[in-house]
Parts: C-alpha cells; structure tokens; sequence
C-alpha cells in the first residue's frame, strides 16, 4: 500500500541502516538481525519503526492497523505527529508489515479489533514523537550551539527565538540520526496540544478520491492467476466428485485445484474462472449439517434456555428477591444469524515459493495471516511477507483466514501468484455470521415498582470456542456475555448464566460482537420493566444509575438533546437505551414513525458518546453515524435464514442493506472527558435496536422479542 508516499517499504527498511538518509525511532525486534550489521555508533539503530523523517521534510509513519474506513490511517499518525510537532501537510503514511513489533498489547498480537487501535497506541505512539521531537531540538541546538531549552519544535522545525534561527525537520535530520534515543520524554500536557482534538483532515481521503488507494480487490502482480472457489452450499459438506475437463474447456482456464474449502478454478482473469466454475458439474458429500434449518437452530436454543447454564454472574440471592417479588416479569428474546455483507468482495493474493511468501491482503490479521503464510508454505515466519491493504469494509469478517487460506493453497498447487475472489453470493452464503441465540430473562419488582432481581440466560454458540478456544473456560465463553454480565442498573439480586451451543454454522466476530444481541435484550428488558412500574423509562433508567456516573452522563446528554419530556412531533414516537462497549459509554434515542402497511421509518436519531479523550471528533461522529448505520439495517431487515443446512440469502436483493433514503437524521454529541479512553468503531451499534424497538411500544404498546423487526403488524 502506498498513499501520499513515493518511498517503498523496502526502500524505507533498507534506508534506515543509513545515518545520512533519514530519522528513525527504532523498537528492538528480538526476532530479526539488525538491518545493516554491526553499525557504527553514528548510525540509527533501526530494527523496526513507526517514524521516517526525511530530508525533503517528509514525515513517513508506518500505520500499524488495517484501516477499513474507521480513521486509524489518521487517527494513529496524529497520535505521532502531535508529540512530534510536525507540520500536518507534510505526514506520508504505509501500512506496516507483518512484525512482533506491531503487536496490538491489548490483543497479543496484530491485529485490528475491538475497537482497540487508538487505545493500543495512544501512550507508545506518542512517546515515540516526543522522542523524536527532542533528538530534532538537541539537534539544533548542537548545530547552533546553545542550550536546548532555549530552543523549541513546532509545525516540522525547531526556532531558536532569541537569534530568530530557525531549521526544518529535513534539515536536521542528519545530525539528529547520530543522537542516542531518549527514554521517558514527557508527553505534552492536554491543554498544549494544536493537533489532538482537532478534526484533522484525513490522509486517506485524496487517494480513495483519486483512485490511487489499493484495495485488496486491486491487487496486480507479475504473472498473477485469478481463481473462484467452489464451496459446498451446506456448512462442513465436501466435494463428493466434479469434471474438470469441462472447466478447462473454457477459454482461459488453466487450472482446477482441490483445495480444503473445495474446488478452485484457476484463470487467467475472473470471469473465466467464473465460467469454469460454473461447468465443472460438481457434486457433494453434504455432511451432517444438512437437515439443520431455522426453524431447528431456533427450537434447539429455545430448548437450552430451559435448562440452567454456567453461572457468569450471581449477587445476592435471586431466588428469594424473585419470591418476594410484588411484580413477576418474564420474556424471551431471540436474534438470528446475520452476515457482514462488506462492500469490497472477499479476496486475497498469495504467491506461495520455495524460498518465502508474498501475501497481499484487506486483513485484519496480520499475525494470522503471517503464521498461516509459514505453515502452507513450509517456510518460517519472518520469510512470509504480509502486505495489507485497504479493507473495503471489515466488521470483523476480514479477522478470519479462511479466503487467505484458498489463495495460499491454490497459489503453492499452481506454483504461480493467485488472486482468489469471492462473489457476493459466496460471501454471504459462506460467512462466519453473527451467532443467533435466544435469552430468557426473568426479573421482580417491589411495590413501588424499583427492581429486586433480575436474571439473564444467554443461549448461543461460541466464537471463541472456534477461533481461541483457550479462552474458553469450563463451558464459560467471557466474550458471549459481555454486557450482559456488566449490566449496570442497581439490583440487589442478579444471576446471568451461559449455555455454549453449537448449531452447525459458522459464527465469527461481527461488528461489536456480542455486545450487538446482549444490549438489545438488556436494554429492552429494562424497558419492559419500567412500564411494569408505570414510570418514564429514561427517568427509569436514570434513577437505576446513580452508580454508573459514565453511562448516566450519555444517557442525560442524549435525552436533554433529543428533547426527552417534550412531545415528538406529530406521528412519531421516541425510544432510548444506554450501553457500554469497548470501554465507551453510548446512548442513543430513536424517533419513529410507523405507517399504516406497517413499515417502520427512523427520522432521527440522537447520540451521547463518552469515549474519554477524544483524537479527532470528525472520526468519532462518523463512527457512532456508522455503527448507526450498520445496527439499524440489522435491526431493521438482517436476517441469515437456513433451510437444508443452506442460506436461503444470496445478494442486497434479499439480505437488504439500509438505503440513502432510509437513512435518518443522525446527531452526535461527544462528551467532553478525561476518564478511561474508549474505542468508537463499534460501540454505536449496540443501543440503536433497543432504541429503535423501545420507540416501537412506546407508539404501538407491542413489545418486539425478536429481530428483525420488519412490519409492526
């Protein structure tokens, strides 16, 4: 990936062994030599970096998480340049290479989820500026010979004021290459910074305008095949026969490999692969998921939820508060599977050698990828090269390895580089999709309507059971139940437990996990409780968080905004819900309209977020105006329905997507804060569900359990 650079990611590792080239804040690599051995002193030590300043004044940073639209390619650099003191117009970014020096610390390894990457790299990027910026202001001043406190950095030079010198970046960066690396520098107070919190303008815009941005669906190397994949239409069926002569019959056609997902047909372009695909006459071994339908996976988890799971929570004494109990409410509620459906069709490029790997890619682990480099190619780790590029859209789809596992196997059959392309059919047909799950929840209130228990049973399967099942403990998966767990209203007795159920299909993490099924339960429930009290369920909620100063600090700024109190305009209805995730604090309130066909249309919607210190709030609006999107269009119509073991879903025509015209009025307000930083890429997805179906009864009085809501009827 190159944007706004002419500097290859070699040119730039081969480079920094040279003191004269440029300034490079290096990080020890235990795993890989020096580059250039043995340097003398006078050199860089430059193993590794995140920062390049050039002569030309040029300030390269290596952008170490994948950027699919959610603003790292921006946010990270600011992090650097802010300490840096750099002149904005003057930062170059590259994606970083697959490296332990890259390793997300809250993850273990690189990747990019969870909404981690600002928060991962909030202290060490910015130490690595404020290194760099003292080792340009000793450079100056040596050069100038007075003392470094008479002199200061700013926008890409150091001034000395009293003699009114001044020098640039470039100009410095010679000298400053011989200095030793500084330890602990102190980073800018709050109140100094020019850049951070700002809303910078983002250095991934003008190539994505001016088509220079490589997505991984651009991908082009010497020599390259294109290859389709047929897969069996039931999840862990397998090629049972097929005529590869009738594939090669179709012009451009070379190669028809079996692979582990089944058969691909190799090209020299896609829609001859395509073709070939389309004659090879395959039959299959379905396997024993193929009588699985919706209608089973729903009676099955239904039949779990009545049986008691592995405790993940109990305060108190649920059993006697339920007892005592002047008010019994129960309920069921239930979310189907639903696929990522992202804009950039799946794919990747492998070139699988005897002597390394070369892997291009829109991932979203690069760990994964490196390590499943090494394993197919037989070759070590550090002779696997990932080069990621942009995501079309991730959501969590581009984590898993599976379409980086079909190039590297087509690649090291045919011995040529092959770029493997999905359809949209065999996306969303052949996704890892958000669990369905049902819950069954069970609460009591006194007589004056306050709650004195509640309980939560989650039933669904397991994405951690099949991507790191070591996190998986005595039948306890801690991600299926996040938020539910953390559940923050005042009730003195409160029991949530998990039953791990595994369907047959394929589940993987979907844009803010589980978090997207456990807020619209919980946040409905409370809802269901709060009109058993006869209350306002905002002032319900609020007296409820006396506790929870974060997600009453949202729930007050989105309701005063709304116009909470105050009616809606004729015909419309409001809902509201609060929700932590990713240690964001979102709330979010739903206005609403239903016609008579029962068609539901969202005008407006209000949100509260509190992420603590705020990087650039242009990209924070435009996450909570995403995960709004994205939580909506599911809330609305997502729905992955099984009949057969097979999707019954194959394209926008009928697993729909929220429309420009559906879309509604979204306000963002950002809560000023110093507290605990937060992630913003997926914590506005969980509350707008329960927004939108709270504002539903409140038009209707009809309670929706289950989603997708469709017509209100």
């Amino acid at each position: 990936m190159r944007a706004n650079a002419e500097v290859t990611r070699r040119e730039f590792l081969q480079a920094a062994s040279v003191a004269g080239a440029g300034l490079v804040i290096g990080f020890h690599l235990p795993s890989r030599p020096r580059i250039g051995a043995a340097p003398p002193p006078s050199e860089p030590f430059a193993p590794n970096a995140w920062l390049r300043i050039n002569p030309d004044d040029r300030v390269l940073i290596l952008v170490d998480r994948s950027e699919m639209g959610q603003g790292v390619a921006t946010a990270l650099p600011m992090l650097v340049a802010e300490e840096l003191e750099a002149d904005w117009s003057k930062i170059v970014i590259e994606f970083a290479p697959a490296d332990k020096a890259y390793i997300n610390p809250l993850f273990g390894m690189q990747g990019t989820g969870g909404s981690t990457s600002v928060r991962a790299a909030w202290a060490p990027l910015r130490k690595a500026g404020a290194a760099a910026r003292e080792m340009l202001t000793s450079a100056a001043a040596q050069t100038w010979g007075v003392d470094k406190s008479e002199c200061r950095a700013e926008q890409g030079a150091v001034v000395h004021p009293a003699s009114n010198r001044r020098l640039t970046y470039g100009q410095l960066v010679a000298k400053a290459a011989t200095l030793p690396v500084p330890q602990d520098v102190p980073l800018k107070d709050p109140k100094d910074w020019k850049l951070l919190g700002t809303s910078a303008t983002r250095l991934d815009t003008p190539p994505k305008v001016d088509g220079t941005a490589e997505f991984g669906i651009d991908v082009k190397v010497p020599g390259m095949l294109v290859a389709v994949v047929a897969r069996c239409p039931v999840f862990g069926g397998k090629a049972a026969g097929f005529d590869a002569a009738k594939a090669k019959a179709v012009p451009g056609v070379s190669h028809v490999v079996p692979i582990s997902s089944g058969v691909a047909v190799v090209a020299n372009g896609y829609w001859p692969a395509k073709k070939g695909r389309d004659s090879l006459g395959i039959t299959w071994d379905e396997g024993p998921n193929a009588a699985v339908t919706s209608a089973s996976v729903s009676q099955l988890l239904t039949e779990r939820a009545g049986q008691a799971g592995v405790v993940a929570r109990h305060d108190g004494d649920p059993d006697a508060g339920r007892a005592a109990a002047a008010t019994k409410l129960d309920a069921d509620y239930e979310l189907p599977f639903l696929a990522h459906a992202t804009m950039e069709p799946m794919n990747c490029t492998a070139h699988v050698r005897a002597d390394g790997v070369d892997i291009w890619a829109p991932t979203q682990f690069q760990t994964g990828v490196q390590g499943l480099g090494a394993k197919i190619g037989g070759v070590a780790p550090e002779k696997v090269t990932v080069h990621t590029t942009y995501l079309g859209g991730g959501f969590g789809r581009r984590f898993e390895l599976d379409f980086i596992q079909e190039a590297l196997e087509t690649s090291k059959a045919v011995g040529a580089p092959v770029k493997v392309v999905w359809s949209r059919e065999d996306d969303v047909q052949h996704d890892q999709y958000r669990p369905a799950c049902v819950h069954r929840l069970q609460a009591g209130l006194d007589p004056s309507g306050q709650p004195v228990v509640w309980t939560h049973r989650i039933v669904a399967p397991s994405i951690m059971a099949r991507v790191f099942p070591q996190y998986v403990k005595n039948g306890l998966d801690g991600e299926a139940v996040e938020g539910g767990v953390g559940m923050p209203y005042a009730i003195p007795n409160v029991h949530v437990d998990y039953l791990l159920t595994d369907t047959g299909v394929p589940v993987g993490f979907w844009r803010s996990v589980n978090n997207s099924f456990n807020a619209f339960v919980v946040e409905g429930f409370i809802d269901e409780l709060a009109h058993a009290a006869r209350k306002d369920p905002y002032e319900y909620r609020r007296d409820l968080l006396a506790k929870a100063p974060r997600h009453l600090g949202v729930l007050n700024l989105a309701a005063s905004k709304a116009g909470w109190g105050s009616p809606p305009p004729a015909g419309r209805s409001r809902g509201i819900a609060v929700w932590k995730a990713f240690e964001s604090y979102v709330a979010e309130v739903a206005e609403i309209s239903i016609a008579k066909d029962g068609a539901v249309r969202v005008h407006r919607v209000v949100c509260a977020v509190d992420c603590g210190p705020v990087v650039n709030p242009a990209i924070v609006e435009a996450q909570m105006q995403g995960g709004i999107v994205y939580g909506l269009t599911a809330a609305l119509w997502g729905e992955i329905t099984i009949d057969k073991g097979r999707v019954k879903q194959s394209n926008f025509h009928d697993y729909r997507m929220l429309r420009m015209a559906d879309m509604p009025e979204v306000e963002v307000h950002i809560v000023p804060s110093t507290d605990t930083q937060g992630g913003v890429g997926e914590p506005g997805t969980p509350p707008i569900a329960p927004a939108v179906c709270n504002a539903i009864f409140a038009a209707t009085g009809k309670r929706i359990r289950k989603l997708p809501i469709g017509r209100v009827v």
